[in-house]
């Protein structure tokens, strides 16, 4: 599964990237998170499968969601309290949920995503 991490500059979205990456590990989860910021989106679309958006990026969600329609990615605003997930795990549960379309701001299940538990 192919993430990309949205923020304004790229600084906050960092650290979720890397706590991201510890949770799926420890939790046997194949996942090639990576950093974008608003203005590197454009590029970074063709290789995302979702997208997680910053929480203070909530005023761009609907045009990250047309940018993204184009190549097919699912679309994801973080939490609020999204940058205080410190092991990862809550930013995993969203990605799993937004993969198997249960998540609040999805309402259908991707058929680009898939988990490899190897």
């Amino acid at each position: 599964m192919r993430i990309l991490v949205v923020c304004g500059a790229g600084a906050s979205s960092t650290f979720v990237v890397q706590r991201l990456r510890q949770a799926a590990r420890e939790q046997g989860v194949d996942v090639h998170a990576t950093v974008a910021t608003t203005q590197s989106l454009p590029i970074d679309l063709e290789t995302a499968d979702l997208v997680l958006v910053g929480p203070h990026l909530h005023g761009e969600i609907d045009r990250i969601r047309a940018e993204a329609a184009h190549g097919g990615s699912i679309v994801v605003l973080m939490p609020a309290d999204a940058y205080a997930d410190l092991d990862g795990s809550r930013s995993l549960a969203l990605v799993r949920e937004a993969a198997a379309g249960t998540s609040h701001d999805t309402t259908f299940a991707h058929p680009r995503i898939r988990e490899d538990h190897s």
